[in-house]
């Protein structure tokens, strides 16, 4: 298989070079800017055309969801516009896409886990935009997985659990909102499944290995929990820890509104592919000890 990588520098996109590396028969490359850059169609095209991949995953992305709310244009013209035309590239090529989306395409106000075909409603602008890809990248390619993951950490990159180490070192005291419930999901955990899922489409045109499918680490717990999580891991490096002061979202105002409840359900993830991510935890766990040893 021939795979093609959008993204090279952010967390899932350095997960997925790694993951490549335990897949025989597996040639893959990852191009980012200004190689592969979402604002710009040639490179794009060109990028896609000389490679001539079989998959292409899209794990390029504006991801920064506060900022977004003052930059909806570059959000869009990222997520929306560049992965259509990234969609739209792998199909005139025969290549199948993945394409990475997200929790926040819904409003939290469902009280059990969104599932796939469950409404969505996003808050903020990321969410917005993100959406918009989504439908986008349909629409570009008929042999396309959209891949709703969320909570991404790993020891790359700046994600919450690297954030809370660096707390650790600054204070006695966290505050953390503990009323918005969400899956955390470890980067190489979910590359590992997008490499199953890149193997399993790559040339076939089965129809249910395609659509929309959820992609997170087992079980789900507040922000709170994760840096709780995180601290109990890092203790164990003998990190010195703060206290963690649980906090509702009204005393942690941020730009951008992000939804209470953002659990998502993977059992069709389970039923199609027979991928289950491993529990959230042991993700934490694995990623603390990468950055703490």
């Amino acid at each position: 298989m021939r795979l093609l990588i959008a993204g090279a520098q952010g967390q899932v996109s350095q997960a997925l070079a790694d993951a490549v590396r335990g897949h025989t028969g597996v040639v893959a490359v990852a191009f980012g800017r200004p190689t592969l850059d979402l604002q710009s169609p040639e490179t794009i095209r060109r990028a896609v055309y000389d490679f001539a991949p079989d998959v292409v995953i899209n794990a390029a992305a504006y991801t920064a969801v506060d900022r977004a709310e003052a930059e909806p244009n570059l959000a869009h013209a990222i997520n929306c516009v560049g992965a259509r035309l990234l969609a739209e590239a792998a199909a005139a090529q025969g290549a199948a896409i993945i394409h990475l989306s997200t929790d926040y395409v819904f409003d939290g106000g469902k009280a059990s886990p969104y599932v796939e075909d469950d409404s969505t409603n996003p808050l903020n602008v990321y969410g917005r935009s993100k959406l918009a890809g989504e439908v986008a990248v349909n629409a570009a390619n008929s042999r396309h997985v959209i891949v709703r993951t969320s909570w991404v950490h790993s020891a790359t990159g700046n994600n919450f659990v690297k954030t809370m180490l660096r707390l650790a070192g600054e204070r006695d005291v966290v505050r953390v909102v503990d009323d918005q419930i969400g899956n955390p999901t470890y980067a190489p955990h979910l590359a590992e499944a997008l490499m199953a899922m890149a193997l399993a489409i790559a040339g076939q045109n089965e129809h249910k290995l395609f659509g929309v499918f959820d992609v997170v680490g087992s079980g789900a717990t507040s922000w709170c929990g994760l840096a709780q999580a995180t601290f109990a891991a890092a203790a164990e490096f003998g990190v010195r820890v703060p206290t963690v002061d649980a906090i509702s979202t009204a005393a942690y105002p941020t730009p951008a509104q992000r939804p209470m409840n953002s659990r998502l359900d993977c059992g069709k993830l389970e039923q199609i592919y027979g991928i289950t991510l491993p529990p959230w935890q042991e993700g934490v766990v694995d990623c603390v000890a990468r950055l703490c040893r």
